[in-house]
């Protein structure tokens, strides 16, 4: 991997983590607000569907689309249901019932199911020193403000399922990036599932709602639909350029600003704990990118392919 696609994957991967951790936080609020969880996603994702094939438009990807193999049809629907559709529902329910920095927390473990899968079905390698990384941060998540454990209520598990879904949802993506362009990808993630979400909806009855929100209920749909088209934009473009495990990794510092945020506007403290914890984030960050590049560019054979082994 060149010194320049890395730094490249890097700065996306982190500009991830930054919408996430905003996001995280207004989530909670934009859901509480709209009341309909599934009604809330369902139109923040069609929105960003809309979005998305937009850019599809002005990058003229359209012969790029109707070349597209049966293989990577599969790949593409399994996304927009794996990752586009079913988790989101799940999420938003499960957020609704659960504060902000438990839900944070538990998606933070994303990062660990990728390892778990990728491992085995991608064939990458992780470091001892990224190991060490990853612990340092795993550690940070474990000490942030405002956590006093988990409920192990429904709205957990429902986001701990939505969880394992998404991370399923990065192994077939990275298999689906190796030969398609991100912007497809990301829009058939968000189409495939908006469109499974929309008929969802109709079922039950739902969609008609829409012409009851008001201007503070589009207001926070139209924002957190803005930080969803960042996020997906941003990850599968870092995915595109890195291995699953290197960028799932640098999406776990997201903790950080839904804890920052949470400190000021709820718990209103920070604490030495959350001092220490901001500190493992950023040293187990800088390990795991230092340690990664030097591995990813002893493994990186073919750059047309940009998919390597740590």
């Amino acid at each position: 991997m060149g010194n320049k696609n890395f730094r490249y994957a890097t700065i996306l991967a982190l500009t991830t983590a930054f919408i996430s951790g905003l996001t995280n936080f207004i989530n909670k609020i934009a859901v509480t607000t709209v009341k309909d969880p599934i009604f809330f996603t369902t139109l923040k994702n069609s929105l960003v569907a809309i979005l998305l094939i937009g850019v599809l438009t002005g990058l003229k990807k359209w012969p790029e689309i109707k070349s597209l193999k049966k293989n990577q049809w599969l790949k593409l629907f399994l996304i927009g249901v794996v990752g586009g559709s079913l988790p989101f529902a799940l999420f938003f329910i499960g957020l609704s019932k659960t504060s902000a920095i438990n839900a944070a927390l538990i998606h933070k473990t994303l990062f660990l199911w990728v390892f778990v899968l990728a491992i085995p079905f991608l064939k990458e390698r992780v470091s001892r020193w990224q190991w060490i990384g990853v612990g340092m941060i795993f550690a940070a998540n474990l000490l942030i403000g405002g956590f006093i454990g988990f409920k192990y209520n429904l709205g957990e598990l429902m986001i701990l399922g939505a969880t394992l879904l998404w991370a399923i949802e990065n192994i077939i993506a990275k298999k689906a990036l190796r030969d398609l362009s991100s912007s497809i990808v990301a829009s058939a993630r968000m189409t495939i599932g908006s469109i499974i979400l929309i008929a969802f909806l109709y079922l039950k009855n739902g969609i008609i709602a829409t012409p009851s929100l008001n201007l503070i209920q589009w207001g926070w749909i139209l924002l957190t639909s803005a930080l969803l088209f960042g996020y997906v934009t941003t990850w599968y473009a870092a995915l595109k350029r890195a291995p699953t495990t290197y960028v799932a990794t640098l999406l776990v510092p997201a903790t950080l600003i839904t804890n920052v945020l949470s400190a000021l506007f709820i718990t209103h403290s920070f604490a030495v704990r959350d001092l220490i914890s901001s500190l493992l984030f950023i040293l187990g960050t800088f390990i795991v990118i230092i340690f990664s590049k030097k591995a990813a560019d002893k493994a990186f054979v073919n750059p047309q392919e940009k998919l390597s082994s740590i």
